[in-house]
């Protein structure tokens, strides 16, 4: 793991000044003391637990059992003692499946308050939420392919339910950032996962095709392709006879190895590689061997972001070393967020004048403004309605002579310099 210990840099003082205040008065850092509970906060909890986009979830249940230890002794708030009851969801990464559990919260079990760990539970919550006044907050999907989709407008927003993450623009920043320090024939192909996020990403106005062509890039566009595609031959022909030096665009990491296999198969040899979605995670590079050296990403977070927890104090290197040494696994970028979704959610109840009313918990969310472990998540003064735009940087993964076999470094920062860089982009090498 890399990083060192930043638990200290936000400090308890800075926390209170900072909106951390209701959640720290309300007891959240400690078990509540012993006296009888006089109500029930009930909050449901869905996320890809397993599936296709498992690999988002495979910190979630972790998390999740540390947030039942947090909150076993129930919370105070406001001077009431609260018992709270978590509903936890998996969604399996299917759409049906999605509905299904989005009814089950909002209509059987009456939540309080929904937390969607993911885009499509989001999206499969989100009218229901609406019309049945349930809040709702969610994350891990750019806020575009949260609202977008749904007919939201940034000036208005949604009643009940609010989304933190940074947009498909700041993604798009980053990978032009990183393309830029390359030198390159400036040619770009492109594909994309026929998802909210994909389509977000692939929006001809909004999208990466806008910001390559002001960045004086010119798109090779193989368009978009459905969840279950393997055969990528189309779109690898489509970059290989354009020379393009550049490869992007949105996948899951069961799309790109596939697909860089055929890359390798046509003797294909691009300088550069930023597939938003495929390589958040380091089992999708070390599935790839050498051939994952170089790859580019978007960086949602790492154990070098200097924020800590308002549930627990702990930095962001003090989380990821807890997982690693906990499970044995290599931290991932989910973990924080995941982490930091708890956070928003706990200190929105912590602000609620009444926390088991549900017009109460929605405007405190609407007027929050944390710092959590993955930053500062300010509902109150964001310029989009129901979102709280996140900042991300840009990174490569590199070799790595430690524990593990890849190591995530952050190569540009134009989108969030109070993160430090860790190294200079390069050109890939192994094909």
């Amino acid at each position: 793991m890399s990083g060192s210990n930043h638990s200290s840099v936000i400090s308890r003082r800075k926390l209170l000044q900072r909106g951390g205040a209701a959640v720290l008065a309300s007891g959240l850092y400690a078990p509540a003391i012993a006296r009888a509970a006089n109500s029930t906060i009930k909050i449901g909890y869905v996320g890809s637990l397993s599936g296709v986009r498992a690999a988002f979830g495979e910190t979630e249940n972790w998390t999740i059992e540390k947030m039942r230890e947090h909150l076993s002794g129930g919370l105070v708030l406001n001077g009431k003692t609260y018992n709270v009851e978590l509903v936890v969801r998996d969604n399996q990464s299917d759409a049906n499946r999605s509905a299904s559990v989005a009814s089950e919260l909002v209509m059987r079990e009456r939540c309080n308050l929904v937390l969607a760990q993911d885009g499509e539970a989001a999206a499969a919550i989100g009218e229901l939420a609406d019309a049945r006044g349930v809040p709702t907050i969610s994350s891990m999907v750019p806020w575009q392919g949260w609202m977008f989709p749904r007919g939201g407008t940034p000036d208005k927003g949604f009643p009940y339910t609010f989304h933190f993450f940074a947009g498909s623009d700041a993604v798009m920043q980053s990978f032009v950032g990183m393309f830029d320090a390359l030198e390159t024939n400036k040619k770009v192909g492109t594909t994309y996962l026929d998802n909210p996020a994909g389509q977000g990403l692939a929006h001809p106005a909004l999208g990466l095709p806008a910001a390559l062509s002001q960045a004086g890039y010119e798109e090779v566009g193989a368009g978009m392709f459905q969840l279950a595609t393997n055969d990528f031959s189309r779109a690898v022909s489509a970059f290989a006879g354009a020379e393009c030096d550049i490869v992007s665009g949105f996948m899951y990491p069961n799309h790109f190895i596939p697909f860089w296999n055929q890359v390798a198969q046509a003797g294909y040899t691009p300088k550069a590689c930023a597939m938003a979605a495929a390589f958040l995670f380091p089992s999708a590079v070390s599935a790839l061997g050498d051939r994952g050296d170089g790859m580019a990403t978007e960086v949602w977070w790492t154990p070098n972001f200097p924020f800590a927890s308002s549930l627990t104090g702990q930095g962001a290197a003090d989380l990821a070393g807890q997982w690693e040494e906990e499970t044995g696994k290599q931290w991932t970028q989910p973990l924080g967020y995941g982490h930091a979704l708890w956070e928003v959610g706990l200190a929105a109840l912590a602000k609620a004048d009444d926390p088991t009313n549900n017009d109460s918990i929605r405007d405190a969310i609407a007027a929050l403004n944390v710092d959590t472990v993955i930053g500062p998540v300010n509902f109150a003064s964001s310029p989009v309605k129901s979102v709280a735009i996140t900042p991300i940087v840009g990174g490569q993964w590199r070799r790595s002579s430690g524990q593990y076999d890849y190591d995530l470094r952050v190569v540009n920062n134009a989108n969030m310099p109070a993160i430090p860089l860790d190294d200079e982009m390069v050109a890939l090498t192994s094909l």
